[in-house]
């Protein structure tokens, strides 16, 4: 399979490049830094700075997963706009791009996360339920979203990722973590019970290629555990694993006036569940939190 990626150097992309290359398939990365691409993904990707790079190959598939990292700096006004560039300027290009070739790839699967949803409280959160659009992460994903579905104007298949908190000791949230909790200054956020929708990066990977190979796949998909949970037990259970304690409280003032609007992400959660995965018939490698992080654990 021919497949072209965006966002291929980030913790997910560079893990289904490793993947999808073991089972033979043909990469592609489309990338600001083409040269870094083999060292990132494995010898066998090829990067592009352009999309024109191209030309008129065929392509069965196209990854896009490109987007600035959200929780990494304020978000000041500057800030959003290169969210939302990065995201949807990107993809408004890549569908651009795609209208003036011949050829379509038969599916595009374009990420978007559980933020979605916005802050759903303690309600549980299938792929049917709807939004509340109350913050600007919320809003960034249904633009994302919507601006990916224009392909099926082409007859391209859409499959939304609406993915959660990835457990991976290569990066992420986790790596974010890491030390105050091995310092014992880890604990729960604000009151802790805000829901933690988690998937663990096997998970995710095994996710997106089980849908895109499944031909009857489309619209969105919930990439996260079937067993969502708070912020207080979530922060108990890595301090276990990590051996260290847990009860350092980050009080929910200290983040709103350090963070402003941006503390939304830590003190709302989504009591996501993967509803569609599993009726299409997903299995699971971790379903328990405790076993998600033992196994990332001795590389963390």
């Amino acid at each position: 399979m021919r497949i072209l990626l965006t966002g291929g150097t980030g913790l997910i992309g560079r893990q289904l490049c490793r993947h999808w290359s073991s089972q033979g398939h043909h990469l592609t990365v489309w990338s600001r830094s083409p040269e870094k691409v083999a060292g990132i993904c494995g010898p066998q990707v090829r990067g592009i700075a352009r999309l024109e790079d191209l030309g008129q190959e065929p392509l069965d598939a196209i990854i896009n997963l490109a987007g600035a990292p959200i929780g990494d700096r304020l978000w000041t006004h500057k800030r959003k706009a290169l969210l939302w560039s990065s995201r949807i300027t990107l993809t408004e290009t890549l569908l651009a791009w795609l209208e003036s070739r011949e050829q379509k790839p038969e599916v595009l699967i374009s990420g978007s996360a559980v933020g979605w949803y916005g802050d759903g409280g303690e309600r549980e959160l299938s792929e049917d339920s709807p939004p509340v659009i109350d913050d600007f992460a919320s809003q960034l994903c249904i633009a994302w979203e919507e601006t990916a579905q224009r392909a099926e104007a082409m007859g391209i298949r859409v499959v939304l990722v609406r993915t959660g908190l990835v457990v991976s000791a290569e990066g992420g949230f986790l790596s974010r973590l890491l030390l105050p909790f091995k310092l014992g200054l880890g604990g729960p956020i604000g009151n802790g019970r805000q829901w933690m929708p988690w998937i663990h990066i096997k998970d995710q990977i095994g996710a997106i290629d089980f849908l895109l190979q499944r031909i009857d796949a489309s619209g969105p998909y919930n990439a996260c555990a079937p067993q969502p949970v708070r912020n207080r037990e979530f922060a108990k259970t890595l301090g276990s694993v990590l051996h260290r304690p847990a009860f350092m409280p980050l009080p929910t003032l200290v983040l709103k006036v350090a963070l402003g609007e941006m503390s939304l992400l830590l003190l709302g959660g989504q009591k996501a569940v993967p509803a569609r995965l599993l009726e299409a018939g997903y299995t699971f490698q971790f379903t328990d939190l405790r076993a998600a992080l033992d196994d990332v654990s001795s590389r963390l």
